[in-house]
């Protein structure tokens, strides 16, 4: 006979019978035959830090581990992610918080999570790659290597947006400061350079966009010299916490007098100004500009990647500038080195590592197949054993692309939504390492 409800409930909670639900009880046997990677995880938690007796329980490095983890694998925010780690049984069990625990706040789970380093995430993924070696997932005989761009979470940019962020964001800098005591002289022009932002966009004529573009340089440079008499008082006369603002002053100041210089240059002047002295945001300045293919336009950084015939990542590097496809070549076979303390004996590659240089450089390190997808006047011969074995690498080269639209599609790969350089080499490899604890459960199911 059905209830109507149940009048009890068990006293404990059995984890349930889903392929997900599995998968992370893999992750978590791979983490826990790890131990390395949990201590290097509590050497960054611990860095500069001096640890008492007292105090609350925070969160274990193993916790705050396995919750990034779950963070990246199931595209949570920082909202949402406190709540489904509660919520969730298998994510409680994942993530080692018991029944009666009450799981951790977001702001808990964000500043410990940014507190773990790239290099950190770096050598977990070289530890995962030794496991994948050692489970006989993926042995690293042969390899292939593909760039692709993460973005970085910036609105796209105009001579004109940017001049119109420093005004805003040194008024704003400046308001703070007033509301802390200190006796800063300024007029917020922010609703003018927003209408001259407009104007710049909707001009019909030449003058009258160069006009728009005066008015709007007038504008910031007035706001950086406000700012400028702002920072002694700053330092000096509001405490800590002037202090900070008074530093952070700074920065926008020398950022807005970048913006301001490359304005001129270009609008006014005519000029040409070079991509590497290019600055396409005032938040996040570390972020490079990324022409692929002659065709589209990206604003983040370059990444390479080397995959293996499993799919595991077993390599990454995040590039400054926008190098050359054929400058990385040798790099990214040198680290095949490091990683596995030899070369592989099969390398595919894009097209655009294409050289004969590179070639011979591939050659000469007892490579027997290097395959790039496009000839590019090299000769077949020259490259593989057989037109057979070219065309075999060719094809295993083009499985690159599906793991690159995966990771982007469903472990953020596409976008980095955290601040700052550092924090975006953070990103690419926990977006890497949890791409490789997938492949890595999914070989042991299989």
């Amino acid at each position: 006979m059905r209830e109507k409800s149940k009048k009890q409930l068990p006293l404990m909670y059995l984890t349930p019978d889903h392929p997900q639900a599995r998968e992370l009880e893999a992750i978590s046997r791979i983490l826990d035959g790890e131990a390395t990677i949990t201590e290097l995880v509590h050497q960054d938690l611990c860095r500069d830090r001096q640890l008492t007796d007292t105090g609350a329980n925070g969160m274990s490095a193993e916790q705050v581990l396995r919750a990034a983890i779950v963070k990246r694998m199931f595209d949570y925010s920082y909202e949402l992610l406190p709540f489904h780690i509660a919520d969730s049984i298998s994510l409680r069990a994942f993530c080692r918080i018991g029944i009666a625990d009450k799981g951790f706040k977001k702001s808990a789970i964000a500043q410990n999570t940014k507190r773990i380093s790239p290099a950190t995430w770096e050598q977990i993924n070289r530890i995962l790659v030794v496991h994948a070696s050692e489970e006989k997932v993926e042995k690293g005989r042969q390899v292939r290597m593909d760039c692709t761009v993460m973005e970085s979470n910036i609105h796209q940019p105009t001579d004109s947006t940017l001049l119109y962020d420093g005004v805003r964001v040194l008024t704003r800098l400046l308001e703070a400061l007033g509301q802390r005591g200190v006796k800063v002289h300024f007029a917020d022009h922010g609703r003018r350079a927003k209408r001259r932002v407009l104007a710049v966009q909707y001009a019909k004529k030449e003058s009258q966009r160069k006009a728009a573009y005066r008015d709007l340089l007038k504008l910031a440079a007035k706001s950086v010299g406000y700012a400028v008499t702002a920072i002694p008082a700053a330092k000096n006369h509001a405490g800590i916490e002037g202090l900070a603002l008074g530093m952070e002053l700074e920065r926008y100041v020398d950022l807005t007098r970048r913006v301001i210089d490359q304005t001129e240059r270009r609008v006014l002047r005519g000029e040409k100004v070079p991509a590497a002295e290019k600055i396409v945001s005032i938040f996040e300045p570390h972020t490079d500009i990324i022409v692929k293919d002659r065709r589209e336009t990206y604003y983040g950084h370059k990444v390479c990647l080397s995959v293996g015939a499993s799919n595991l990542i077993t390599d990454c590097v995040i590039t400054e500038g926008n190098p050359a496809d054929t400058e990385l070549t040798l790099t990214m076979l040198d680290r095949q080195l490091e990683i596995y303390g030899r070369y592989p004996l099969k390398v595919a590659l894009d097209g655009g590592f294409a050289s004969k240089a590179n070639l011979a450089a591939a050659k000469e390190r007892k490579i027997k197949d290097v395959c790039f997808a496009k000839k590019r006047g090299l000769k077949v011969e020259d490259m593989c054993r057989s037109q057979w074995v070219y065309n075999r690498l060719r094809r295993f080269r083009a499985g690159v692309e599906s793991i690159i639209s995966w990771i982007k599609r469903c472990l953020g790969f596409d976008r980095c939504t955290w601040k700052g350089r550092r924090s975006f080499e953070s990103y690419v490899w926990l977006s890497t390492v949890t791409a490789n604890l997938i492949t890595l459960a999914r070989a042991k199911a299989a």
